[in-house]
């Protein structure tokens, strides 16, 4: 069964449920949602989407944006997530290897990447747009377009309006599609010259979703605090409430929200967490579950939040091409840095995610819900991940990054194996090592970033010694601010925390 079947079956068994409620407290049933997503897949087939058609997808997290993915899927398309605001170069570059044949956007992006004024505008808050109006592949027929919000100038010429395909006819699907052919494509990291995208089907979505749902029970009467899509949509599928925040949503405010929606579950970047827990120390008691992912969840933060709430606090381990993989509780987490040992606690691999690793100790990855594989490259069975692993007990440990090792003489240096146990430290917020070149030796001087009192170097020449590896004690401790983050979840920026410290080469050793 598809996950847009799966859905759908939801939606007809509770049509009067609340489905889900939006950023501004607007209440959308399921009998509403399955009427929209079917009316936008009529609608598309209408004008003529065909089963593969990419869908370059445009629209920021929504009612209206769901509505319109689960409707590309339900006829056959793919949804394909190119950020416009990756810059014009990275974007072209993505275009030319996905080829869609559909562009959806809002009506203020269209307005944004054509009119001169807007442009402008939006330079210089340093957002360079595409031309989305004028997107056209080499060779390709006319790009179609589909507009999210009341038209705007900008908006091309024909392009149609979600609001008229969602008010529709909605007839029943004749049959379901097919669960193994491509349903989204996620772009996550490459260059200009060799962009990668990961390719799902509906088949390694819906496994993913089942996980999430084995290992974090849901069900009528839960409440699902979170603008991630990945979670959203097992709250559906289970006939629980989808609570979706606004966009741009202060810490405070989405508190608050919590609070007042009665949230069951909640997920939050590491980092979103802790500036949460800076408005609100104690979060609401109606909360069973929070769960921390797209980033490793650092000593301090998880502390603070086992100390803030009765909820089972959960770290997972996902990659784009696989998720989930693992998930661990935060006293486990704890528990295993607590202990000495050596690496990032993820816990037991999820039922029927295959483990192996290679013999440099690289991960491999496996299961039903690994992608099909990049797009324009041969399918694959086994994933290798980059990290770095071992297992203990049954249990995945995360060792570092393979990219992320510094050289020192003949010591290869890995910070994610050193990175929790300084997390841990008192005073310390959070810890980050990286490898500042050394042109003359090949060698590289190796960095301790942290946060925390400006105290904190002395104390930690002391500490250390007792902590890591004696080859792995930096050259250097710095104090920040906060460390450099990137993208939408906020993960740490090595490339600009190495500049940061480079530049601050004249800090006390």
């Amino acid at each position: 069964m598809t996950l847009v079947r799966q859905l759908l079956d939801q939606a007809a068994r509770t049509p009067d449920g609340i489905a889900l409620v939006s950023g501004d407290g607007s209440p959308l049933t399921y009998g509403e949602l399955r009427r929209r997503v079917l009316a936008v897949r009529h609608g598309l087939l209408s004008e003529g989407l065909r089963t593969g058609d990419g869908v370059l997808f445009s629209v920021r997290p929504s009612p209206e944006s769901l509505v319109l993915a689960l409707g590309v899927v339900a006829a056959g398309g793919v949804v394909v997530f190119a950020d416009p605001g990756a810059g014009p170069e990275m974007f072209t570059a993505r275009l030319r290897l996905a080829r869609p044949r559909w562009s959806a956007a809002e009506s203020i992006l269209y307005a944004g990447s054509r009119l001169g004024l807007v442009r402008a505008y939006a330079r210089r808050r340093g957002l360079l747009l595409p031309n989305l109006a004028e997107l056209q592949i080499p060779g390709g027929p006319p790009m179609r377009h589909i507009h999210a919000g009341r038209r705007l100038p900008g908006v091309p010429r024909g392009s149609l309006s979600l609001a008229d395909l969602v008010r529709g006819d909605a007839p029943e699907p004749p049959d379901d599609t097919d669960p193994d052919a491509p349903a989204a494509v996620i772009f996550t990291s490459g260059t200009t010259a060799e962009p990668r995208a990961v390719v799902h089907s509906q088949a390694s979505l819906a496994a993913a979703l089942g996980l999430f749902r084995d290992r974090m029970p849901l069900g009528p009467g839960d409440v699902v605090h979170t603008d991630q899509l990945m979670l959203g949509l097992p709250t559906l599928i289970s006939g629980a409430r989808w609570s979706m925040p606004p966009l741009f949503c202060r810490p405070a405010d989405f508190v608050r929200l919590m609070r007042e929606r009665a949230a069951t579950h909640a997920f939050c970047v590491p980092v979103h967490l802790a500036e949460i827990l800076d408005t609100a120390p104690e979060l609401p008691p109606t909360l069973r579950y929070v769960l921390l992912g797209a980033a490793p969840a650092p000593a301090g933060i998880l502390k603070r939040a086992v100390k803030a709430t009765s909820a089972e606090v959960l770290s997972v381990y996902a990659m784009t091409e696989i998720l989930p993989v693992a998930i661990a509780s935060a006293e486990e987490k704890l528990a295993h840095t607590a202990s000495g040992a050596e690496g990032d606690l993820l816990g037991a691999p999820l039922p029927g995610v295959g483990t192996c690793l290679a013999d440099d100790g690289e991960l491999l990855l496996s299961g039903p819900n690994l992608c099909r594989g990049y797009l324009g490259a041969e399918p694959f069975d086994e994933l290798p991940t980059g990290d770095l692993a071992r297992l203990d007990e049954g249990r995945l440990v995360l060792m570092g990054r393979k990219k992320d090792m510094l050289i020192r003489g003949k010591f290869n240096l890995y910070p994610g194996l050193y990175e929790p146990s300084i997390a841990a430290l008192p005073g310390v917020e959070e810890a980050a090592i990286v490898g500042v070149p050394d042109s003359e030796t090949g060698d590289e001087e190796v960095v301790l970033a942290v946060t925390g009192p400006a105290g904190l170097p002395a104390r930690l020449r002391r500490d250390l010694p007792g902590v890591i590896d004696h080859d792995a004690l930096p050259d250097r401790i710095v104090v920040l601010d906060e460390l450099p983050r990137s993208g939408r979840t906020r993960k740490l920026d090595r490339d600009l925390l190495r500049e940061q410290v480079a530049r601050r080469a004249g800090t006390p050793r």
